[in-house]
């Protein structure tokens, strides 16, 4: 198997140069890539129906014989039509084609064929227009569809993969050793590569799904797993100083348990014989940037340095704020790092780093650049860990000797969830509010008294407040919810005419997403209208109101985070659903939020009411992009590959032995991107 990773796919029959590189395109560089290039779905041409039952307009799939020679009509200039005439026994049916000359050598008198598509026309007149067809004799019942680019069809990419299926030797070497597929009852190798691509029946794929998608996520917890080892390396930087006492005692609040608690779980780890690899997961305004800013000082107090980085500018200038008042009391000197500071100030920042008279880093994407060097990095914190991937958090890593690691997340998932995906992390939890925050009051209203939320609003403006309105859509779409922008317009136009309506969207560059959000911060715009991009955002405690448009579109999860965004300061804050749903699920979470401000809690309704799917992006918080499994349908088989690997990784924690090669192999060539 390894050989055909390696081999080119131009070298492939039927590719050649040029069609190799829109494989390459579409992630397919080699044949053994090729092969894991998997359907995106299926076309069932295995059941057949009688013209007289085809539903019109509808694809479908029709036996017919062939009953008349093609035809040839030139009609114009560059479009000649092609038509012949079928039976399936009981009625006939007159078929199109257009531009194809090659069709009198597929399509012969007396001969019987599948053809898939539309079928129109009347009960007594069926037609067909350029349907697909096979050789009755030769179909599938599963045809493969393929993700295509321009110049590739998805039978040009079938026929390729039959090429490569056809070079796999048999028998074939399978990276799943045989005690583990009869323990979990998978299929060989072979026989799911060729049932993926070509199923020989709905039983056959389901067989070959299960155990693609169990290789898959086996391999990921074995990396996982293997990079949690791999960080337990030798302590070169334990700490000498349990400085948390003094900093606790400095602060103008009292910590929480859960603060205590985390803390002290963290000094533990630093003082251990590995470095600390935390995952430190905390509900919106649950303090975990306090506890952050105590293991800085306690790092710093046992002569490290300290990095913080954060996802935008805007965030980390907050970090920045937020450290120095913490932190400089007790001599210690922060700084901030990002792409608006002027070559001057960078170079001063950089020397001093160097010299070791900066004690903590705090910026963006910037501390990652090769020009930034630490004279004794000891503690890395990155925050909102789903926004940077593993590549990231291990190059800031590197500029110190294995220095311990906490990453922050305010996205409350379920224990058992984020021990799947955090996998190389211990993991600690802030479950308490610190004092003095207000609960924000959560309404779910109907459309038609949409006017009355605005009243209301326009009451806490004119008190100075400020608002976020949130909205499902960018761009203008048939639904009857306009785009963001035609919203703020019709708001400031109808609503608050002496009032600043400013946008906040996906589509707007970085640099005016931060002009826009510190506008908002500075209190120029009284009312954000905004997509869900500020879902994690900045603090702007005069913000007291949220309203929400269509929230029946947003899982559990997102409300919470949305709703986060207020109940920031100690104005009573109030968030605003609006929703005209009739599905009892999605009015089930709406319900659950009016009840409950417990981001755990949500998380675990969410988890009950969707599955996992709600917590999982498209590449799955900074993890390796999967090929077949998707963790939030096949959750179960995430749980068994998980087991599977700690059993693996416990008998041969190197993957030494002869059998567990292939599968060292396939951990490599997933995790290789990030290493």
């Amino acid at each position: 198997m390894a050989s055909l990773f390696q081999k080119e796919i131009k070298e492939l029959k039927g590719v050649g140069v040029k069609r190799s590189q829109l494989f390459a395109k579409l992630g397919a560089p080699t044949v053994g890539a090729l092969l894991r290039f998997y359907p995106r779905d299926y076309e069932d041409w295995s059941q057949p129906v009688l013209l007289a039952q085809a539903p019109l307009n509808q694809v479908c799939t029709v036996k017919a014989t062939v009953i008349s020679p093609l035809s040839e009509q030139r009609i114009r200039k560059g479009m000649t039509l092609y038509k012949l005439r079928a039976t399936d026994g009981q009625h006939d049916v007159l078929i199109t084609f257009f531009n194809n000359p090659y069709l009198k050598n597929l399509l012969l008198e007396e001969k019987e064929y599948l053809f898939r598509g539309k079928v129109s026309g009347t009960l007594l007149r069926r037609e067909m227009s350029s349907p697909d067809f096979l050789p009755a004799d030769r179909v599938l019942p599963l045809r493969p569809i393929y993700r295509q680019t321009a110049g590739l069809s998805s039978r040009i990419i079938a026929n390729a993969v039959n090429s490569a299926l056809a070079l796999l030797p048999n028998p074939l070497r399978d990276p799943l050793p045989e005690p583990m597929r009869q323990s979990y009852r998978l299929c060989g190798l072979g026989f799911a590569l060729h049932n993926i691509h070509f199923p020989k029946d709905r039983k056959a794929l389901e067989h070959a799904k299960r155990r693609l998608i169990f290789e898959e996520l086996l391999i990921l917890q074995l990396g996982l797993l293997r990079m949690k080892s791999r960080n337990r390396q030798k302590n070169t930087l334990r700490l000498t100083q349990d400085a948390s006492r003094d900093f606790f005692t400095s602060l103008p609040f009292s910590p929480t348990g859960a603060q205590k608690r985390a803390v002290e779980e963290c000094i533990s780890d630093m003082q251990g014989d590995s470095p600390m690899n935390r995952l430190l997961q905390g509900d919106v305004g649950s303090g975990k940037t306090a506890v952050a800013a105590a293991l800085c000082h306690s790092a710093i107090a046992s002569g490290m340095q300290a990095a913080f980085m954060a996802p935008t500018e805007i965030l980390a200038q907050q970090h920045f704020r937020t450290m120095q008042q913490l932190l400089e009391p007790f001599g210690i000197r922060v700084a901030l790092l990002t792409g608006s500071v002027t070559a001057a100030n960078r170079r001063k920042i950089l020397e001093a780093l160097k010299d070791g008279q900066i004690h903590l880093l705090v910026g963006t994407h910037a501390l990652l650049s090769d020009t930034v060097s630490f004279r004794r990095l000891g503690l890395v914190v990155t925050d909102e860990q789903h926004r940077f991937g593993v590549a990231q958090r291990t190059a800031l890593t590197q500029k110190g000797d294995h220095p311990h690691i906490l990453v922050m997340s305010a996205t409350p998932i379920p224990r058992t969830l984020a021990l799947m995906i955090y996998g190389d992390l211990e993991l600690s939890v802030l479950n308490e509010l610190p004092p003095g925050r207000q609960k924000t009051e959560t309404y779910v209203i109907d459309t038609a008294k949409r006017s009355r939320a605005f009243g209301f609003i326009r009451k806490k403006l004119d008190a100075g407040r400020q608002c976020y309105i949130i909205c499902p859509l960018i761009e203008d779409s048939e639904s009857d919810m306009a785009s963001v922008t035609q919203y703020a317009k019709d708001l400031q136009e109808k609503w608050f005419l002496s009032h600043t309506v400013g946008v906040l969207h996906g589509r707007m560059r970085p640099a005016e997403k931060e002009r826009t959000m510190a506008a908002f911060s500075a209190g120029q715009i009284d009312i954000l209208v905004s997509t869900t991009v500020v879902e994690v955002g900045v603090d702007v405690p005069n913000a007291v109101v949220m309203l929400i448009e269509n929230a029946e579109r947003y899982g559990l999860s997102q409300l919470h985070q949305l709703r986060g965004r207020i109940g920031r300061g100690t104005e009573k804050s109030t968030c605003i659903l609006v929703s005209d749903a009739q599905n009892e699920e999605a009015l089930q979470r709406l319900r659950v939020m009016c009840e409950t401000s417990d981001g755990f809690q949500i998380a675990d309704e969410d988890l009950r009411l969707r599955g996992p799917g709600d917590f999982f992006g498209a590449r799955q918080h900074g993890l390796p992009e999967l090929k077949i499994a998707d963790m939030s349908a096949d959750f179960e088989l995430l749980k068994l590959a998980q087991d599977a690997a700690r059993e693996l990784l416990s008998q041969d924690p190197s993957l030494e032995l002869p059998e567990h090669r292939g599968l060292r192999a396939e951990v490599h060539q997933l995790f290789s991107a990030l290493e």
